[in-house]
C-alpha cells in the first residue's frame, strides 16, 4: 500500500482529501502545518507528499525547500495543493522543484491523475536504474579482463578525490575501508617507528594502486599515506573491489603480478638499505625518485630532503652531507628544495 503524507491546515479540506485517498486504497498520514509535516516526512518517509502552500508556522514553499536539502526526503514526489491560482505562484512552486501543482477546488480525477503520474514516473525511474545496474554488472563481468580495464573502471565509475601537499590520505591503524588508484601527483606511504622516526616504504605515481590490504581478514592499514604534491585519486570500497575481482578472474592474475612486482621492489629496497654504502643509497634514492615520479632527468623534483633520507633509510644530516659531496663533485646541483642531476652517468656508477 502506497503511503501519502497530506500537509493541510484547513481541517475540512484535510479530512475530506484524506478520506478520498483512503477510499482509493492509499495509506494517508496527515499534518496540520508545515513544521509538523516536515517531522512526519522525515520519520515516515512517505511515497508521495501533497502539501498546501498558505499555512501557519511554515508555508509550503519552506517545506519543499527543507525537504529538498535532506537526502532522505529529496527524492519523494511533491505535489502542491493550493488556492493560489496565479501563474507566478504556480511557477514559483515548480521552480522550487515541485512535481505538480493542483489548484483548489479540485475534482477527484485531477488529484488521482497527478498522483498516478508521479508514481508511474518513480516506477519508470527505478526500472531504468535497475537496468543501468544490470548493464554495469554486465560490464564488470564481460569487459574487465585486464588490469588496464580495471583502471578504466575506476576512472569511468568512481568519484575523484583531491589531496593537497602533505595531506594525510589514511593513517596506519585505521580501518582499511578503501583502495586507491592514483591518477596524478605523488603519494608516499610510510611507517613511524617507536622512536618517532618516519620510514618511507614506497612512492606511488600515476596509475599505481595503494591501500591494498587483506581481503580475507579485516585488518587495518599497515602503513600511512600522504600526498607529496597536489594529488588526484579515485577510491573504491574494499568490498566493491573484491566483488569486481570475483567477477573478473582474468584481471586477478594481472593484479597478482602487479603486487608481486611491488613486493620485489620493496625487498630490493630493503636489501639496498641494509648493505649498500651511504653514497650508493643516496644516489639510488635520487635515481629512484626521478624514475618513479618524473620519468626523465631534465625535470627538477620538489621533495623535502627529510623525505629523501627516509626513503634511503639514512639519517637526514648524513644524507644532506652526501648531497653536498655530490654537488661538489659536479654530479648534482641543488637549488632550494630542487635537485637537478648534472651527470647521470656518474650518479649511476656510484658504489
Amino acid at each position: 500500500m502506497k503511503k501519502i503524507l497530506l500537509i493541510e491546515d484547513d481541517i475540512v479540506v484535510r479530512d475530506n482529501t484524506a478520506e478520498l485517498l483512503e477510499l482509493a486504497n492509499y495509506k494517508v498520514i496527515t499534518a496540520s502545518n508545515g513544521k509538523i509535516g516536515i517531522a512526519k516526512a522525515q520519520k515516515e518517509l512517505p511515497d508521495l507528499i501533497i502539501c498546501d502552500i498558505m499555512m501557519p508556522e511554515l508555508n509550503g514553499y519552506g517545506v519543499l525547500q527543507i525537504l529538498s536539502k535532506d537526502s532522505s526526503t529529496n527524492q519523494i514526489p511533491f505535489i502542491f495543493l493550493s488556492a493560489k491560482t496565479e501563474h507566478k505562484d504556480i511557477r514559483k512552486g515548480m521552480d522550487l522543484g515541485a512535481d505538480d501543482y493542483i489548484t483548489k477546488p479540485f475534482d477527484e480525477s485531477e488529484i488521482f491523475s497527478a498522483i498516478e503520474s508521479r508514481f508511474a514516473k518513480v516506477a519508470l525511474y527505478k526500472e531504468l536504474k535497475n537496468k543501468k545496474i544490470k548493464q554495469k554488472t554486465s560490464f564488470n563481468q564481460d569487459k574487465i579482463k585486464t588490469i588496464v580495464k580495471l583502471k578504466d573502471y575506476f576512472t569511468e565509475n568512481l568519484k575523484e578525490y583531491l589531496f593537497n601537499p602533505n595531506e594525510i590520505i589514511f593513517k596506519e591503524g585505521e580501518n582499511s575501508n578503501f583502495i586507491y588508484l592514483l591518477i596524478s601527483g605523488v603519494v608516499k606511504t610510510f611507517k613511524i617507528d617507536e622512536y618517532g622516526k618516519e620510514l618511507i616504504t614506497s612512492l606511488r605515481k600515476k596509475d599505481d594502486f595503494f591501500g591494498l590490504t587483506s581481503f580475507s581478514q579485516n585488518i587495518p592499514y599497515q602503513e600511512s599515506a600522504s600526498a607529496i604534491e597536489k594529488t588526484k585519486a579515485f577510491r573504491i570500497s574494499k568490498n566493491e573491489f573484491q566483488t569486481l575481482l570475483e567477477n573478473n578472474h582474468n584481471s586477478n592474475l594481472e593484479l597478482i603480478d602487479y603486487l608481486s612486482e611491488d613486493v620485489s621492489e620493496i625487498k630490493e629496497h630493503l636489501l639496498e638499505m641494509a648493505y649498500c654504502s651511504v653514497r650508493k643509497k643516496t644516489a639510488n634514492t635520487i635515481l629512484l625518485f626521478y624514475e618513479k615520479i618524473k620519468t626523465h632527468y631534465n625535470n627538477q623534483p620538489k621533495i623535502s630532503r627529510s623525505d629523501l633520507a627516509s626513503i634511503a633509510g639514512i639519517a637526514t644530516e648524513t644524507f644532506i652531507r652526501t648531497l653536498s659531496d655530490f654537488k661538489k663533485e659536479g654530479i648534482i646541483d641543488i637549488e632550494g628544495r630542487n635537485i637537478k642531476i648534472v651527470d647521470i652517468e656518474k650518479l649511476e656508477k656510484i658504489k
